[in-house]
């Protein structure tokens, strides 16, 4: 028996491109309070703090929410040594992927989204 032949309406020379996939985030905002380090049970170091983003005017005029406060979670000692210095209020920078990591809680298990951060710098200091 002959297969009848299948053709796309779309050549491969005119098929749009493959688009990489990206998680990437760059964050400007408040820091809530002095960052937090803990040992998780695996043994790892992290390091989490959270930031504080003021929402832009289009934002504001669809939700009567004026920031968003957004987990973020230093892995590495680089990243950590430079959270260390940070102090609530301060303007900060943080570059990362966003993350949902999966661990057991006191009632099961539990997921949290947060921004892994690989890279941050100090914007404006607030006066100690």
């Amino acid at each position: 028996m002959r297969r009848a032949s299948t053709s796309s309406s779309t050549s491969a020379a005119t098929r749009p491109a493959a688009v990489d996939a990206r998680n990437d985030v760059v964050l400007v905002g408040r820091v809530a309070a002095v960052p937090a380090e803990r040992t998780l049970p695996s043994g790892d170091s992290i390091m989490s703090a959270r930031v504080i983003v003021d929402r832009d005017a289009s934002a504001q005029q669809r939700s009567s929410q004026r920031v968003d406060t957004i987990d973020c979670v230093a892995w590495t000692a680089r990243v950590q040594r430079s959270m260390r210095a940070w102090a609530a209020g301060d303007l900060v920078e943080v570059a990362g992927s966003i993350r949902r990591r999966f661990f057991r809680g006191a009632t099961g298990p539990v997921s949290r989204v947060e921004v892994e951060v690989k890279q941050t710098k100090r914007v404006k200091t607030v006066h100690r």
